[in-house]
């Protein structure tokens, strides 16, 4: 009997022993990866290559009374040096009710969230159980669970084999239909406090402060989406990812997208850094992200680790965004299109006018050779009086050459959203006078005094043939969404549409939906191979379909970028019809700006052109260019029924490199074909369309 009783209470010992240690799967941790992993006592310890003949190494604590980022080190010289310790993740989701009802179910943008009730919780993480996997060169580490209110789900620590980038997410689901939200996110200090927090204010300049622990938090207004603590050992830098953080908006204000301090919206104890977006966003039609029910959504940010002082962590963070500017690209140029600035309004009413207005300076310095306007969006009489219009295009004309010079076009454009239906947006390949109205004793076009050749429009076969005659382009803006709800599909066996004048579409990321490996919930990557299988050969520019562009805007976020076929930039005064041909021919690719396609050929033939693929067989040779690791490429192609994907992992790729994929791919019966490539961070670029025979 004491003998059994013995063996019951070792038993049981076990059991409470067991009890108190969260278990911990290694079994999915491949050598490839090159991460080491043991765990014991609560503790993981996990390196990983980090770079140059450098290593990283996290220790996470699954006991439920210490912080999960025990320590958070990078070698110098092959000598690991603490950057960090004493760390808990935190996220504080604010959930808002979607309207499904009014306009086009989750495609929605004019949604006014927080005007309606909402209510914000901090997430709880409760460390039951680990996990760690790999797969290529990523290592996954997932702890479970983490929950709030109506959200249950798991961390998800990802590191990157060549890198000291790692990202932190709470992957969580609900079942709760109509669900719009928000997240902030950050690191909570529960042991010492950072020696130093730094960050760059807009105007580049460098920003230190030493954290004291009684400092309320603050939203603070910086560039580069990024804050710095920084260590004795180290720097470690925390910033989002540069565009799936940011829903689409009207206006790229930026809204303080940056906290520091103690207990955080009156929610996160402790003193912490994070990201944040403001509940209000621009003020005007405010959306917040879609959370469909049972959809994972990754509620992410990433850091960056270094020996060295937030100077050099910074400088490690601008790397990924080339320095938020698009990187030139020899037999490229780039073009971004769709911006309200309405800067005739400011000529016309008497404002101040400097020599070279910010928005110009924005662009340029952002690496913009050309940007496609879109003016009179509200302001302006498009349909007249024709003195009053007529005198606007002049100023608007004369604006944009005075403002064009050798390296930058500035190019005149409306969004007229007449004749058609929907909206779309209008390019000419020089200046041409129009009034959107016609009155039936008024001719068709006549030959001014002052203005030369003016034409009216009374009706959409007029506008086609404005387009024809002076080898115009337009396309749908914002289409399926906004006020293209609906359309091009409405109007696609038109004339107008079906003619070579009508460009097809444009892509920008809306609405956003953070459970997506892509950016922009597919609404306009699906237009773009709908089109091609109702048998046109059309195309999908980028468009950021923006309002104000300021110096301390957070532009790079919120904007994309065409790479435009193109030698040498046209000058104004020998007009601009090469940028339109470019456009035109499909001769060019879309991207955010992280990566790069500078060629992409099937069976030799580039984007735009037309090739035989004899038995169905293609060869697909794609040289990709990029700075955060890449992803997955998928090969998309149609045969004017069916859309078919073929999905090809890179999760094999480190952080910045370039190099030329080779595909070889049966496209029985195929029609076109394009390819699209997406990032760890959401980043991505495509192309257009090669057509097949």
């Amino acid at each position: 009997m004491k003998k059994a009783t013995i063996c019951f209470l070792l038993l049981l010992q076990g059991i409470v022993r067991t009890q108190a240690q969260a278990p911990v799967d290694l079994t999915g941790l491949q050598p490839v990866s090159g991460a080491k992993a043991t765990a014991g006592n609560n503790v993981i310890d996990i390196s990983w290559p980090a770079g140059t003949s450098e290593k990283a190494r996290l220790l996470l604590n699954l006991d439920p009374q210490q912080p999960l980022f025990q320590s958070i080190q990078l070698t110098r010289a092959g000598a690991f040096r603490e950057v960090a310790a004493g760390l808990d993740p935190v996220f504080v989701l604010t959930l808002g009710k979607r309207d499904l009802v009014s306009q086009n179910g989750w495609n929605i943008f004019f949604d006014r969230v927080p005007l309606k009730p909402f209510q914000a919780y901090p997430a709880e993480l409760d460390k039951r159980s680990a996990r760690i996997s790999s797969s290529g060169a990523r290592i996954q580490i997932v702890i479970s669970r983490i929950s709030a209110p109506g959200f249950e789900g798991d961390i998800e620590i990802t590191l990157y084999k060549g890198s000291p980038l790692f990202n932190v997410a709470a992957v969580m689901a609900t079942p709760v239909d109509s669900t719009a939200l928000l997240y902030d996110a950050g690191l909570v200090s529960r042991k010492a406090l950072w020696k130093n927090l730094s960050w760059s204010d807009v105007d580049n300049v460098m920003q230190t402060i030493t954290p004291v622990a009684a400092s309320p938090a603050k939203n603070q207004e910086v560039k580069y989406r990024t804050i710095i603590g920084e260590n004795p050992g180290g720097s470690l830098a925390l910033f989002p990812a540069p565009h799936q953080y940011f829903y689409p908006l009207d206006e790229a204000f930026n809204l303080k997208f940056i906290w520091h301090g103690s207990n955080y919206r009156d929610m996160v104890k402790g003193y912490g850094i994070g990201v944040r977006q403001d509940l209000q966003g621009d003020r005007r039609f405010v959306p917040w992200f879609n959370a469909p029910p049972g959809t994972r959504q990754r509620l992410n940010f990433f850091c960056l680790l270094s020996t060295g002082a937030a100077e050099q962590a910074l400088a490690g963070v601008k790397r990924f965004t080339h320095d938020d500017r698009y990187p030139a690209l020899p037999g490229y140029k780039t073009m971004s299109s769709h911006f309200h600035i309405e800067h005739v309004q400011d000529v016309l009413g008497h404002q101040p006018i400097p020599e070279t207005p910010d928005f110009v300076k924005v662009f340029k310095r952002t690496g913009v050779n050309i940007v496609h306007l879109g003016e009179f969006h509200g302001p302006g009489h498009p349909k007249g009086p024709a003195p009053e219009r007529l005198k606007e295009l002049r100023t608007l004309f004369e604006e944009c050459e005075r403002l064009s010079d050798t390296s930058f076009l500035l190019l005149p454009g409306e969004e007229p959203n007449n004749f058609f239906g929907g909206h779309w947006m209008n390019f000419f390949p020089k200046p041409v006078y129009w009034i959107m109205s016609r009155k039936p004793e008024e001719p068709y076009v006549e030959q001014d005094p002052h203005y030369g050749t003016v034409y009216r429009i009374g009706n959409k076969e007029e506008m086609l043939q404005l387009l024809r005659t002076e080898k115009g382009l337009a396309w749908t803006a914002h289409a399926r969404t906004k006020g293209s709800t609906g359309y091009p599909d409405k109007y696609k066996e038109e004339a107008f549409f079906k003619s070579d004048r009508f460009m097809g579409a444009a892509w920008k990321a809306m609405p956003a939906d953070l459970s997506q490996p892509y950016l922009g919930n597919r609404r306009i990557l699906d237009l773009m191979d709908d089109m091609a299988n109702w048998g046109h050969r059309k195309h999908v520019i980028a468009e950021a379909d923006l309002f104000r562009i300021e110096p301390h805007f957070e532009v790079y976020a919120h904007n994309n970028v065409n790479y435009l076929q193109l030698d040498q930039l046209p000058t104004w005064k020998n007009g601009w019809q090469p940028v339109l041909d470019a456009i035109e021919n499909g001769r060019f690719f879309v991207s955010t700006g992280e990566i790069l396609l500078p060629s992409f050929t099937v069976n030799g033939k580039g984007a735009g052109e037309t090739v035989r693929l004899p038995g169905g067989k293609a060869d697909i040779r794609l040289t990709i260019d990029w700075t955060f690791p890449l992803q997955y490429v998928d090969i998309v192609s149609g045969d004017g029924r069916q859309v078919y994907r073929e999905h090809i992992r890179l999760d094999t790729t480190e952080a910045f490199g370039k190099k030329q994929f080779r595909f070889p791919v049966s496209l029985p019966n195929r029609t076109w074909v394009r390819v699209e490539v997406w990032d760890a961070a959401v980043n991505g670029a495509f192309t257009q369309m090669v057509w097949l025979q």
